[in-house]
């Protein structure tokens, strides 16, 4: 029996789970589903049509779905092998000794990106079934092959978090594992999740601080997402406080070089699982910083709608940049053609050297653009070898008696439509909103077509 004690410790109590993420207060579900029905109208009226007549998913390679616009915050969890992460959601899920509980151990387990979200009854669901279904967000991850999908599981479970989160796990950092062996691009999935996580944790053990090729090339890809980051030192009671302080000293020497930011990420110290932590440790601080770290997730659940919001906001800024962009190159081109021009001679000088013919200074001087998110000069010389410029239109040939100009819409949803279905949240009231004519938008084609 006194083995048996040690194999398995009593398990801490857990009603400071259910208070912290307020699991037992009802959402106001409809006024989320009215808010996120009108986000997909404007993303669809205002958005997608410049998105498409500028060829844009071909220059970032990255498709917003109906799926991605109404899915719920997704929390991704990042970290070498055997680090605690499917022990966390087993955790967090009550899953733990249960007949659902992911696998966890002290060699690698989890060889699959697995994708845990809410269903009525608790149920498998494959890769190839979840990105065939359109209804969800995952059917972009079919451009990473058949191999991959394999790789890929969801589950379904009934629990009041998953009503309002959604967490993927996914497989341990290897280090020295080539990624061919691995069977499907690796790196290019993690950016796939990373890109659309709403937080990341990422997770380390003390006992293995291990940094290298791959860890290193994951950090690299979260440059740009260090504010949805939080790094987690899980199992910090299987060491003694002394060990402990020069562990996370040694945690943050490894990671500097590759957080290059004023503000570094958060970082959470505790054990992550439903065991009490080990006698003659910190157990408050633990604790409290366990408390911590469901606020930081309660945040992102309570904040969901802003950041669905400012995410389309975001990318249309984007796509609206690229617009501006791809007209300048093609007006540009056509007042350097004369008629005994070669036209592919004409156009490979001006995207070999764009800053001779002032192609981003323009934008930057004319429009309301900041410097910071003009795209690389590199991409477009990728982007107009599979898109010839002739495809093109000026924009201001993009308009229509009936629609308007395409600018002009996408100029509206980003000062105004966007911001006041923002405000709307808080106030509780219907957006209702302006129209560009009486407080102008920027730097607006004229409608050929409408009458002055």
């Amino acid at each position: 029996e006194e083995v048996e004690d040690v194999l398995e410790p009593p398990m801490r109590e857990r009603s400071h789970i259910d208070a912290t993420l307020r699991l037992n207060e009802e959402t106001k579900s409809d006024d989320y589903s009215a808010t996120l029905q009108r986000l997909k109208k404007i993303y669809h009226t205002a958005v997608r049509p410049l998105e498409q007549a500028y060829k844009y998913n071909e220059l970032r390679q990255y498709e917003i779905t109906d799926g991605e616009i109404t899915s719920k915050p997704m929390v991704l969890f990042l970290g070498p092998w055997s680090v605690g992460k499917s022990t966390m959601i087993n955790y967090l899920l009550e899953l733990t000794d249960s007949a659902h509980q992911l696998y966890t151990g002290a060699e690698p387990t989890t060889s699959e990106f697995t994708v845990i979200m809410h269903g009525e009854k608790t149920r498998s669901v494959e890769g190839i079934v979840m990105a065939a279904d359109s209804a969800r967000s995952f059917s972009p991850l079919e451009k990473f092959g058949q191999n991959f999908l394999e790789k890929l599981v969801g589950i379904e479970i009934p629990h009041k978090l998953l009503e309002r989160v959604s967490f993927v796990d996914t497989p341990g950092i290897i280090e020295n594992r080539k990624q061919q062996e691995r069977g499907y691009p690796f790196n290019d999935v993690c950016q796939w999740f990373i890109d659309r996580a709403d937080l990341i944790f990422v997770v380390f053990d003390p006992t293995k601080l291990d940094v290298g090729l791959e860890l290193e090339m994951l950090f690299r890809q979260l440059k740009g997402r260090e504010s949805q980051i939080r790094i987690i030192l899980n199992k910090a009671d299987s060491l003694a406080t002394q060990e402990l302080m020069r562990v996370y000293g040694a945690l943050f020497w490894s990671l500097a070089p590759l957080i290059n930011v004023t503000e570094p990420p958060r970082v959470y110290v505790s054990s992550f699982w439903p065991y009490e932590y080990n006698p003659e440790t910190h157990k408050d601080l633990f604790l409290k910083e366990e408390i911590s770290l469901l606020e930081d997730l309660n945040q992102v659940i309570e904040n969901r709608l802003e950041n669905k919001i400012a995410f389309i906001r975001q990318h249309a800024i984007r796509v609206r940049i690229h617009a501006l962009l791809v007209d300048r190159y093609l007006q540009t081109f056509k007042d350097k053609m004369t008629f005994f021009s070669d036209a592919e001679l004409v156009f490979n000088e001006i995207v070999e050297d764009p800053d001779k013919f002032y192609i981003f200074k323009s934008i930057l001087a004319k429009t309301n653009v900041s410097k910071f998110d003009l795209p690389n000069r590199e991409a477009y010389g990728d982007f107009f070898g599979i898109n010839p410029i002739a495809s093109f239109k000026l924009l201001s040939q993009q308009c229509s008696y009936m629609g308007g100009c395409l600018l002009e819409k996408i100029e509206r949803a980003i000062t105004h439509e966007l911001p006041v279905l923002l405000e709307s949240i808080g106030s509780g009231k219907n957006p209702t909103f302006p129209s560009c004519d009486t407080t102008g938008c920027g730097e607006k084609p004229k409608n050929r077509y409408k009458k002055n």
